[in-house]
């Protein structure tokens, strides 16, 4: 009968096992939460180490060719262009021609009525006329008085004066015609022709208009410009005109004929810098055979530029400037920069001729990040530690 306390025992007992259970359950768990969280801080640590070191992409410097193509701005312009002027006074009888046409050479393009030089040759004419009879008269009298010289009837200074009186006859009658002469040269004037063949660029006349002879009296009659053959003319920054030899071929492009290209080439130099834009005016040559340039026209000219047997070229974006002067940041075999000072021999647009401070072998930083020094440390677009840090940032946005 002495076994009734035994349930009591028991119990307390499994409460004790109870809440040492709980215990080692609970401190698993903030075992495992500190172990969660270091591990994510090592990760971070990690992650924000790797977001440290920039990703840089790189190339190696263009050694191209012996030519370098620059592209300048042009002006299209007719190989002859010949502005024409009226040389008689008058009125637009007719005109023939208008902008556009193609003429040939002597080909009449207008009349002018010139009533004031008719009558200038009409007066020539009597003049001329007179001045011959006069002159008949004073050979006859001459002639006469040399026949009488031996009879003794006329004296010697009285035949003298006869000869000189037929002389300034002669001169008179030699007068008259050239006068007669020149208004017979100017009345071929009364029609326009062209100088050359070409085309009707402008007309600035019309039937019944007052001309007036000279350049002095408005703007020309017509405008005649030969596009067979046309004037390019660019002005080429000084840097670039030693390499611009008479022939250097060239490639002229246009906004209406995108994809084509017309061939040039250099024919003449003023020799001279301007000294407000530090270029020298170049004239170029292109043929137009089909008549599809126009005079005026602005063009693109591309030159191919000469230079030595390696140009080391690098694009625009990598160059660095600032209180160091100009200079390009490169990686080394370690991937740490490495900055280095350099020259530039010609400025291509997009592109940089580098005159010394570079090899062909340096791998240069296209686009350096700010704040960049040298001896930092860079991952190189393209590599595997790059990929693992881009792949690292990645998974941590997500």
């Amino acid at each position: 009968m002495q076994l009734e306390p035994a349930p009591a025992v028991l119990s307390r007992r499994g409460l004790r096992i109870g809440a040492i259970g709980a215990i080692v359950i609970a401190a698993a768990v903030v075992a495992i939460g500190v172990t969660t969280r270091q591990t994510a801080d090592a990760r971070l640590k990690d992650w924000t180490e790797d977001q440290a070191i920039p990703v840089v992409a790189v190339t190696t410097p263009d050694t191209r060719g012996k030519t370098t193509t620059v592209n300048l701005p042009g002006r299209l312009e007719a190989y002859s262009q010949a502005q024409i002027f009226a040389r008689v006074s008058g009125y637009i009888k007719e005109w023939r021609s208008d902008i556009g046409a193609p003429v040939k050479a002597g080909q009449v393009l207008a009349e002018i009525d010139a009533p004031d030089l008719d009558q200038q040759i009409m007066q020539a004419e009597a003049d001329l006329a007179n001045a011959q009879a006069n002159a008949s008269l004073a050979k006859l009298t001459l002639e006469r008085g040399q026949t009488l010289i031996k009879s003794g009837a006329v004296s010697k200074m009285v035949l003298d004066q006869r000869a000189a009186d037929f002389d300034g006859k002669e001169a008179m009658v030699k007068s008259s015609q050239a006068n007669l002469d020149r208004l017979r040269v100017l009345e071929k004037y009364k029609f326009i022709v062209a100088p050359f063949d070409g085309i009707v660029s402008a007309r600035a006349t019309d039937i019944g208009a007052l001309i007036n002879a000279g350049s002095g009296g408005g703007p020309a009659l017509y405008v005649i410009s030969d596009v067979s053959r046309l004037r390019v003319y660019v002005n080429v920054p000084q840097s670039y005109v030693p390499s611009v030899e008479m022939g250097t071929q060239a490639k002229i492009f246009l906004p209406e004929y995108p994809g084509r290209s017309f061939p040039a080439t250099v024919e003449a130099s003023t020799r001279t810098v301007d000294v407000a834009s530090g270029t020298t005016r170049m004239q170029l040559v292109v043929d137009n055979p089909r008549g599809e340039l126009m005079t005026g026209a602005y063009a693109t000219v591309g030159l191919e530029l000469a230079h030595p047997e390696v140009a080391i070229n690098v694009p625009a974006s990598a160059l660095i400037f600032d209180q160091g002067g100009l200079r390009v940041a490169t990686v080394d075999a370690d991937d740490r920069v490495v900055i280095k000072p350099i020259t530039i021999a010609r400025d291509l647009g997009k592109e940089i001729e580098i005159a010394s401070g570079l090899t062909s072998a340096d791998r240069v930083i296209l686009s350096p990040p700010d704040g960049i020094a040298a001896g930092d440390r860079v991952r190189v677009a393209g590599t595997a530690g790059a990929q693992v840090a881009i792949d690292a940032m990645s998974a941590n946005q997500k």
